[in-house]
């Protein structure tokens, strides 16, 4: 076993780099990766914001004019997809954190380099739009300084460049230094063993089925291998890389989509799409991927989509059905949606899934005409559509992440009860018992706070505790009847109430909703 160890080891060679391009939104990511690849990106994305991660191979002649590929992955800014963040991060060997001249370092910035620090992974900073007049380069690297974050030449080790990512000046610089941050952490790869890496995104193709995009980190996947993810296999038949090729084979830290995956739970009428950040493996044969499913599926419960039994809650509970084009959106529509439940209105999510909006979504809420249906970069089907007008149930479809909570913030006011306001108006001491009857009571007692009118709801209070509650009859002061009492009388009154009253109560009246 040894001595295959040390075959294996003797072949390791050099791998490109995979790079996590980060950086508060508007800061320039997206337009840095255009640059780079020459393509358009920030076109394609609804509302100017990249809402997936993407992956993308360049070639770049290093400076003794030799060609190097470097895999470039472009994750959201947007404060919604912080896991998908953080997911890149943890794919990646190299991470460049892009932070705009103008701008300076944002809450967001700092957020990124707390998990890059958590994950230790190398990075450098390219401060990008020099080319804008009135920029502050010192102001941005002071910035930083502050926060303990110290560049090379401001008395730390942490690379930066200086670049342009309208005008592509620094871009080569960056190139160059991306290159030598790989040459000093020694990535390697392995080209005698198969694949592994992990998923960056999922989606469910209606005419394709189930698809998903990988980053190979070691080894090698060929045409006619097997990839296991979780209790999910595919064959390589439908085998693309980032360009949508059709390709026989790729490499470590090379981005790829294979499509046809399965599941076990295709049996239960389930479509499971892999998990974005999920691990795969590949196998040479069908029947060595089947051993390692048969293997992940043992000592695992399936769980049911449908909510647990809610008991002795005054919340009001909205059911929730999200589907989305890809999984990686789920996770951060979720994650904004339950920052949204209060003390009063809680969103309970029945099902989360990639694909279009489907009859059977319908169907799931129609026991609740309260249930919304969410649907992002999908679209509803003639039959969901038609079962939404028949059963009252709210449908809603969106393109851009940060409008669905706010549809959702002024649906949580419509559905919020108003809240009864209650204003004490006066305060009784009792100072004596005249009569006790079953519903009426006669009393005497003194205004200590406020006034006190007649046909108004009270509080009996007793050692600071409400004790029951009660209303004003009438009210006698001097003999005389009176509709008010003012602060500092004395007056006797009738009150109806089921509690009984004792010397030394303080009964509250008060006006409002109930």
């Amino acid at each position: 076993m040894k001595k295959e160890e040390q075959k294996l080891n003797s072949k390791l060679i050099d791998r490109p780099p995979v790079v996590a391009v980060m950086g508060h939104i508007d800061h320039g990511k997206s337009k840095l990766l255009d640059y780079i690849r020459k393509s358009n990106v920030v076109d394609k994305e609804k509302g100017g914001i990249t809402q997936h991660i993407s992956a993308y191979e360049v070639i770049h002649k290093n400076e003794d004019g030799v060609e190097k590929k470097i895999t470039f992955l472009d994750t959201p800014g947007h404060e919604s997809f912080s896991a998908m963040r953080k997911r890149g991060i943890e794919i990646a060997d190299i991470v460049i954190l892009v932070i705009s001249a103008e701008d300076g370092p944002k809450n967001q910035t700092f957020e990124i380099l707390k998990t890059i620090e958590e994950n230790k992974i190398p990075y450098l900073v390219a401060i990008n739009k020099i080319d804008k007049p009135n920029i502050n380069v010192q102001k941005t690297k002071m910035d930083l300084a502050e926060k303990g974050i110290y560049l090379e030449g401001q008395g730390g080790t942490i690379p930066y460049v200086e670049i342009s990512a309208k005008t592509g000046q620094g871009i080569n610089t960056l190139l160059d230094t991306i290159l030598l941050i790989a040459e000093m952490e020694e990535l390697k790869g392995n080209p005698l063993i198969n694949a592994i890496g992990k998923v960056l995104e999922s989606d469910l193709n209606p005419q394709r089925g189930i698809s998903a995009n990988l980053i190979i980190k070691d080894g090698i996947l060929k045409k006619g291998d097997f990839i296991v993810i979780g209790d999910s296999v595919a064959g390589t038949r439908i085998f693309e890389n980032f360009l949508g090729e059709n390709i026989e084979g790729a490499s470590f830290s090379s981005p790829v989509r294979i499509t046809g995956f399965s599941s076990s739970l295709k049996i239960l009428g389930f479509r499971k799409v892999p998990k974005a950040g999920d691990k795969f493996i590949s196998f040479n044969t069908k029947q060595e991927a089947e051993n390692l499913v048969k293997e992940n599926q043992d000592g695992k419960k399936r769980v049911s989509v449908m909510p647990e039994e809610l008991i002795n809650t005054n919340t009001k509970i909205i059911p929730l059905i999200i589907k989305a084009d890809v999984s990686g959106s789920i996770e951060a529509i979720e994650k904004e949606i339950l920052k949204l439940n209060n003390e009063n209105i809680s969103f309970k999510i029945i099902q989360k899934e990639v694909g279009n909006i489907n009859e059977s979504d319908l169907s799931l809420c129609a026991t609740n005409k309260n249930s919304i249906v969410i649907g992002f970069n999908v679209k509803a089907d003639s039959n969901a559509i038609e079962l939404e007008q028949r059963l009252g149930i709210t449908m809603k479809l969106f393109d851009i992440i940060y409008q669905i909570t706010d549809w959702l913030k002024n649906k949580i006011e419509e559905l919020t009860p108003e809240k009864e306001i209650e204003e004490v108006v006066g305060k009784i001491k009792v100072l004596r018992i005249f009569n006790q009857t079953k519903g009426n009571q006669t009393i005497g007692g003194e205004v200590i706070e406020g006034k006190i009118t007649s046909n108004k709801n009270l509080r009996i209070i007793r050692r600071e505790n409400q004790i029951g509650t009660g209303r004003i009859i009438s009210l006698e002061q001097n003999k005389t009847k009176t509709k008010i009492v003012e602060e500092g009388r004395q007056f006797g009154t009738i009150i109806e109430t089921k509690t009984e009253i004792a010397i030394g109560d303080i009964l509250e009246s008060f006006i409002g909703n109930n």
